[in-house]
């Protein structure tokens, strides 16, 4: 069917767009700028904040272009004196109940209201008056939430509540009192909350970030009796150069490791060696399961916000997840025991450091079930932007660095490995290694592209050694609750379920670079860091998670076999079932 399309004139220029297209959308094709806050693309387009004002020839009042449809002939002026005025007064306003630490503020420099602030001249607050005193809510040990910096644009409400389907949070009180909080203003710590940080992500100011525990590491780093190995995750790798101005998905990786090694860290080691030996456990645990009938679909665990959502909502589903450890979960478990004992140092001075693209691994570092021996496995976890901050800290010039490689011998990874930071990425690494055992052959096809995509849900069914295998990815917990209400009533027949909590997986976690809504209208953030990870895959040397020659002779030396008594022991985890509200 034909589209209808229509005309109209914005600031003098002729303008012609699909019937039923907003006239902010209409402004932006034509490269005119509208100035937004409470907006975020197909997540919040509620027109609350009203800085996206224009003037409508014929009309009056003024429109809010966010959710404003075109009309032909519409003459529309996004820039006159009245509508600069009312904008500067609706910013001020604003402001003027605004926390004004903005030098020490985690988001000083990527803060929309900053920005706004410095483009409209908002030199002094005309309307200072009486302002609302919050709380910090910082007992959970994944996000933080600071209202005094709130500025009620309900974004990381439509994120939690329309994107993840979680509703955490929302407005409470009314007036002057309004703000956004919990179901009887408990932290997130009590409540339904999965810390898969797209609320931080949404959030265009300082009053949600992550729990910062950066200083933690550098006491470490200090201490002369501990030895500190840091780990990093693959999406980390293709976003940490946006914190340095770098193109969306660069990757980074040579550049990264040079840093950390400046920064001090011992030894400097690669997730994805860590990934590479879920990838061994999950495959044995999927054949296994496969092949008895057992407990299926399997349903991967490398997610922990995921992990904490199946536990809160679905807890009688718990035994289709896999047992397997989350990738660092795994890497600092040996780092603990075989490395530890490889180079006669006492696992009690290690000090492992995962620096991830997720803040819920926060929480899960530090769950009863990642221990061995009385240690955690995994004693910090920090994100991309919290070690882009070392960085800076450490008056590094990230861009100018040279490129140097990971530490041996726990530094070697596969293509496999790499692609784990985007949806679909573990259930087509385990289907490679799956394959190659099942058939007992070295299979050349080794692309599973029908769970590649954007696609909040990628159903496929693939042919391994004649047998059919039903899977599905998801990413985004919307979609994981449309999986598991499938399972849980018996309509679908799948045998093995990928699921992420975040959507588009890993590379658009809640530790991310964050992304100001003009950007995401402009780039498709999460195909250029998802891109870089398949070219990294793409251009490795070893593809396979079973062939990497690092992982095979750990197995030989110390874990014998997947799925060994040893590797339960270190490499497997349990579950349990978690209340909604710790009321």
């Amino acid at each position: 069917m034909k589209k209808e399309l229509v005309t109209l004139t914005i600031d003098e220029q002729k303008v012609t767009v699909e019937k039923g297209t907003t006239i902010l959308q209409a402004a932006n094709q034509a490269g005119i700028d509208i100035p937004t806050l409470c907006f975020l693309k197909d997540i919040n387009e509620v027109g609350d904040c009203r800085m996206c004002i224009v003037e409508v020839e014929g009309r009056r009042g003024f429109a809010t272009s966010c959710i404003q449809k075109v009309e032909e002939g519409m003459v529309v002026h996004t820039n006159t004196p009245n509508v600069l005025e009312a904008r500067h007064v609706i910013l001020d306003l604003i402001i003027s109940n605004h926390a004004k630490d903005c030098l020490t503020c985690t988001r000083s420099g990527n803060c929309e209201l900053q920005a706004l602030a410095t483009k409209f001249n908002i030199t002094k607050v005309e309307f200072e008056g009486e302002r609302v005193s919050h709380k910090i809510d910082d007992l959970s040990p994944s996000i933080v939430r600071d209202f005094n910096k709130c500025i009620l644009c309900r974004r990381c409400v439509a994120a939690c509540k329309n994107v993840q389907k979680i509703g955490a949070i929302d407005c409470i009180n009314r007036g002057f009192e309004s703000c956004i909080s919990t179901v009887g203003d408990h932290s997130l710590n009590d409540v339904n909350c999965t810390f898969c940080g797209q609320c931080i992500e949404a959030c265009p100011t300082g009053a949600l970030h992550e729990k910062e525990t950066i200083d933690d590491v550098w006491i470490k780093l200090k201490d002369e009796e501990t030895y500190v190995i840091v780990q990093t995750a693959p999406a980390v790798r293709v976003a940490l150069g946006e914190e340095f101005d770098m193109p969306i998905g660069t990757n980074v990786t040579g550049k990264m490791v040079t840093a950390l090694k400046r920064l001090g860290f011992n030894k400097v080691f690669d997730t994805n060696t860590g990934a590479d030996f879920t990838i061994m456990e999950e495959a044995n645990e999927f054949i296994e399961r496969f092949t008895k009938n057992d407990h299926l679909p399997m349903i991967t665990s490398c997610s922990p916000g995921w992990v904490k959502y199946i536990e809160m909502n679905y807890p009688e589903l718990l035994p289709h997840l896999s047992t397997c450890k989350s990738p660092h979960q795994m890497f600092g478990a040996l780092l603990k025991t075989y490395y530890a004992e490889k180079e006669g140092i006492d696992p009690k001075k290690i000090y492992v450091v995962s620096v991830m693209p997720c803040i819920a691994k926060k929480f899960e570092r530090q769950r009863q079930q990642m221990q061995n021996g009385g240690l955690y496995d995994v004693d910090n976890v920090i994100t991309t932007r919290e070690l882009s901050r070392m960085i800076k800290q450490a008056n590094i010039e990230f861009t100018k660095l040279e490129e140097t490689e990971f530490d041996s011998p726990m530094g070697e990874a596969t293509g496999a490995a790499a692609i784990f930071g985007t949806t679909g990425g573990v259930m087509e690494a385990a289907l490679r290694t799956a394959q190659d055992t099942l058939t007992g052959k070295n299979l050349d096809k080794i692309d599973f592209e029908q769970v590649r995509g954007e696609e909040g849900i990628k159903k496929a069914t693939v042919t391994i050694d004649g047998k059919e295998i039903k899977v599905v990815a998801a990413s985004g917990l919307a979609n994981a609750r449309e999986i598991l209400e499938e399972i849980k009533t018996g309509k679908a027949d799948y045998q093995f379920v990928e699921i992420m909590a975040c959507p588009g997986g890993c590379v658009m976690g809640g530790g991310q670079p964050i992304k100001s809504a003009k950007t995401r209208v402009e780039v498709d953030v999460r195909k250029l860091r998802a891109d870089a990870l398949y070219t990294i895959d793409e251009k490795s040397t070893i593809r396979k998670s079973h062939e990497n020659p690092v992982v095979n002779k750990i197995y030989e030396e110390f874990l014998e076999k997947p799925g060994s008594h040893k590797a339960e022991e270190l490499l497997h985890t349990s579950y349990e079932k978690r209340e909604k509200y710790n009321i």
